[in-house]
């Protein structure tokens, strides 16, 4: 037995425990600080989309050449082929996107990278970046019965997703909120879903089942399925004025509160200082509306019942995404999937830093049987 393992701290969730290092995202819970690559999400929210996923992917800001070739080769792969269409066909129409993309993912067959200017990693995460996208928007085409949209590779990849989606031009507004929102949620270090991606990728299991892995764990309504489920929360309240009640009796009752607090932030998620003011310009009518006020009631409430426990307690950033992803046309269901649209650009970021130096992960168990 090493000096290390005699040394070993136990912990059953991995809290505060290092298990590897990463340049890509650094995130301050007790400040209330992210930042990619160096940036504040802050300033990087007002960037151009293509510009942030460069710099998480490779590291620097690209120029003209490498956001022209980056954009290129992700409009080049958006359309999708008769047999990625056949395999949409052939799954369950009631199938969760999440679980269609968990699906289909590993089918994809990655082109060959001799030709390209990336490398054969970058090439083939790159490639699955672009399919999402177009997966997604086919899906929901499908399960409405209707014609599935091609792609316009002219538009920049939010701008196109709005469009396969909703089949109509999004306007000017819609695509830059879209924009902010993802780059908001593009990566947030070793959180649940990259981590699990880095097991996977310390097998040396190719990059689509990495991706798949991933896709699987931010489902979960404790990782990346809180979107869907705090909007279906504010929903199933029905007005701000039963919000107070409804905190009252989850607590009272030991249940959580979707997309309220986080493991990291002991502040508020700077993400959230983001998304809330843009859902309040956005959600000015109709359900929108109602549904961004019950929002804030609850987490009005909460602050107030946590401040009489002495505790402090703030919406995290999928608390108010869910509100922006509605007043944008998308149904609840895809909120999660929207989500991996973004995020996978952090999972190859870090599969390309972790993959040259890897190792197999292998934790210990503490075991206590007979």
């Amino acid at each position: 037995m090493t000096a290390a393992q005699n040394n070993t701290v136990y912990s059953e969730d991995l809290a505060g425990i290092e298990v590897g290092s990463t340049a890509i995202c650094d995130v301050q819970g007790e400040a209330g600080v992210l930042t990619y690559r160096g940036h504040s999400v802050e300033e990087l929210a007002a960037k151009p989309f293509i510009d942030v996923a460069w710099l998480v992917l490779f590291g620097d800001w690209p120029d003209a050449g490498r956001q022209s070739a980056l954009h290129d080769y992700l409009a080049r792969h958006r359309r999708l082929t008769e047999s990625e269409v056949n395999l949409l066909r052939a799954l369950p129409t009631a199938l969760h996107p999440m679980l269609m993309l968990q699906s289909v993912v590993p089918a994809l067959a990655v082109p060959d990278a001799a030709t390209e200017t990336f490398s054969a990693d970058a090439v083939a995460g790159l490639f699955i970046a672009a399919k999402i996208p177009s997966l997604l928007a086919a899906w929901h085409r499908l399960s409405q019965g209707l014609d599935i949209i091609p792609p316009n590779p002219a538009l920049s990849p939010n701008a196109d997703f709005l469009q396969m989606f909703h089949g109509c031009a999004a306007t000017p507004q819609q695509i830059s909120t879209l924009d902010a929102a993802q780059i908001l949620q593009m990566e947030h270090s070793f959180n649940v879903s990259t981590f699990a991606g880095r097991i996977c990728a310390s097998t040396e299991a190719p990059l689509q089942s990495v991706i798949a892995a991933s896709v699987g764990t931010l489902f979960g309504v404790l990782h990346g399925g809180a979107d869907q489920a705090a909007l279906e929360m504010a929903r199933d309240i029905g007005s701000a004025d039963k919000a107070a009640a409804y905190v009252a009796e989850c607590l009272a009752n030991k249940v959580k509160i979707m997309g309220m607090g986080h493991r990291e932030y002991r502040v508020v998620d700077p993400r959230a200082k983001v998304l809330k003011p843009m859902a309040q310009a956005l959600c000015t009518a109709g359900e929108s509306r109602q549904l961004l006020e019950t929002l804030c009631a609850v987490e009005a409430a909460c602050q107030q019942e946590f401040a009489k426990r002495g505790k402090q307690i703030r919406a995290n950033v999928e608390f108010y995404k869910g509100a922006v992803f509605h007043s944008l046309g998308i149904p609840d269901q895809y909120f999660t999937a929207l989500f991996t649209m973004a995020r996978v650009f952090g999972w190859v970021a870090h599969y390309l830093e972790f993959k040259p130096d890897s190792r197999l992960i292998r934790p210990r168990a503490k075991y206590v049987g007979k």
